[in-house]
């Protein structure tokens, strides 16, 4: 390793030799650079986790624009519309088709006396234009009443009887008091707010729930014609129904606008934030204790260069050399525990929790510029220290 860095370097790794001539100190940083890496891992992968739960809410339907009240700060919130504003939507020219969409939660009461909360998504039957690829094909089958098709990844279910499920051998349930007959099944998974979901059609939607009416709908789909603009649609619609409680944005986004505010209001986005900003703050504590500390124990040596004329980016070479071997060293045992922390996630909690290649860059070019950062810190005493007084 000597010989490696002394070739890159051109010079003698004197950074590499003052670590390696402490093991046990060495050691103790690496472990520490390691622990910061996995806090930071972990925090991304939940903020990550959520990401993958909002943008996997909308999964179930597609449209170009979404109309919803102005209280709707994500998919699942935010009060009921009135029908009319589906009809004033088609009378745009550009509007080609429009749908009402309802939504709402319900627990599933399983047979062995466990509930599973779902996500209930509704649609008209005939507005298959507008259901997602995984169950569009199936959204006139859901005409008849009490049918439904599952979630096959809900949390806590059997993902392979599930699976099983077909309109010759369907799923009897309980749910708000009636029996629901899944006759088909998709895939979508649980998140924060629901273990699962099951998609039925407007008029099984409005048994399960008898409080909400037909004409109030959760939210509003609209497709364009061909060719047409969905932003511009989209402001023009906003300018038209601008006497309606109601926001009017594409799908592209009301889902960033949902994704904003999950991650930065709600309490769970905020608290991953701060878990973040915390593992980087423990990694820039620990190596900047331990650099401070090798700078502390060799200061006669670097007093001894400093005489000799040697400026103060040799100093800040050798420190950046130590801390960017920490930083390097450091961030593979602190992957590979998180990779085995996020299989583990993933597993209990079945939330898309994945290492993604561009997330160990990030956090590896984190780790190495917090290290520097570390070592530019611990190198301040030496640069205003007088060669004599250090003898």
């Amino acid at each position: 390793m000597t010989a490696l860095l002394a070739r890159l370097l051109g010079r003698l790794p004197i950074g590499w030799l003052q670590l390696t001539h402490s093991r046990t100190r060495m050691a103790a940083a690496l472990a520490g650079v390691a622990f910061a890496n996995v806090l930071v891992f972990v925090q991304l992968g939940m903020m990550g986790a959520l990401n993958g739960t909002v943008e996997m809410t909308y999964a179930p339907v597609r449209a170009d624009i979404l109309i919803s009240s102005e209280d709707a700060n994500t998919l699942t919130d935010g009060s009921p519309l009135s029908r009319r504003v589906l009809f004033q939507a088609l009378s745009d020219p550009e509007v080609a088709a429009a749908a009402p969409f309802y939504l709402a939660k319900v627990d599933w009461s399983r047979e062995n006396g466990s509930t599973a909360s779902l996500n209930v998504y509704a649609l008209p039957a005939e507005a298959a234009r507008f259901a997602g690829p995984d169950i569009a094909g199936s959204l006139a089958t859901l005409a008849l009443p009490e049918s439904a098709m599952i979630d096959e990844r809900t949390r806590g279910a059997d993902p392979e009887a599930l699976a099983g499920i077909t309109p010759q051998a369907p799923l009897r349930f309980e749910a708000n008091g009636r029996t629901i007959t899944a006759t088909g099944h998709f895939s979508l998974g649980g998140g924060f707010s629901a273990d699962g979901a099951m998609v039925v059609s407007d008029q099984t939607f409005l048994r399960l729930f008898p409080a909400r009416i037909a004409g109030t709908p959760t939210h509003v789909l609209v497709d364009v014609t061909p060719g047409a603009d969905a932003g511009l649609v989209a402001a023009r619609l906003s300018d038209r129904l601008a006497g309606e409680a109601v926001q009017v944005r594409t799908m592209a986004a009301a889902q960033a606008a949902d994704l904003s505010y999950q991650t930065t209001q709600r309490p769970t986005g905020v608290i991953f934030g701060f878990g973040v900003a915390m593992g980087v703050l423990v990694g820039l504590v620990i190596v900047y204790q331990v650099l401070s500390t090798d700078v502390a124990d060799h200061l006669r040596e670097y007093a001894t260069f400093k005489a000799m004329g040697y400026p103060h980016r040799f100093f800040l070479g050798i420190v950046f050399e130590e801390a960017a071997i920490l930083g390097a060293i450091g961030f593979v045992p602190g992957l590979i525990l998180s990779l085995g922390i996020y299989a583990a996630m993933a597993e209990a909690t079945a939330l898309p929790v994945v290492m993604t290649p561009l997330r160990a860059v990030l956090v590896f070019a984190g780790t190495v510029l917090a290290c520097a950062a570390s070592g530019a810190l611990a190198t301040r005493r030496l640069r205003a220290a007088d060669p004599a007084d250090l003898f």
